[in-house]
């Protein structure tokens, strides 16, 4: 299972990080939908770098990489992932924190690749 998906391989720092972690509602009701078209979404805005993922039954945490504070707060006032926002707070969570961190560092190992 490939836990990260990186639109033109990993990036040199500096770069940014979206990091959200979520426990999700028993009201489920559009999340599957909204989540699938706020991915594809996500990937054509400018200054998307890739994303980690790492569900469970009920949560998880999803980490999304960016060029830039700019190119974040272009995706955060995205009407869709507003409306999405809202539907998180009223119905779709019990819990949910994001924090958005530069990365001044980065290593990655994965088994039959070289690293980087």
């Amino acid at each position: 299972m490939k836990l990260t998906h990186w639109k033109n391989g990993p990036p040199e720092p500096p770069f940014y990080a979206v990091i959200f972690i979520s426990k999700k509602s028993e009201n489920l009701d559009g999340y599957a939908e909204m989540d699938a078209f706020l991915m594809e979404e996500a990937q054509k805005e400018p200054g998307f770098l890739g994303y980690s993922s790492q569900a469970r039954p009920g949560g998880g945490i999803f980490i999304s990489y960016w060029q830039s504070k700019e190119s974040i707060a272009t995706w955060r006032a995205h009407a869709r992932h507003q409306t999405a926002k809202k539907q998180a707070y009223a119905q779709w969570y019990d819990y949910l924190h994001s924090m958005i961190c530069e990365v001044e560092s980065s290593h990655l190992f994965e088994r039959g690749l070289s690293e980087h």
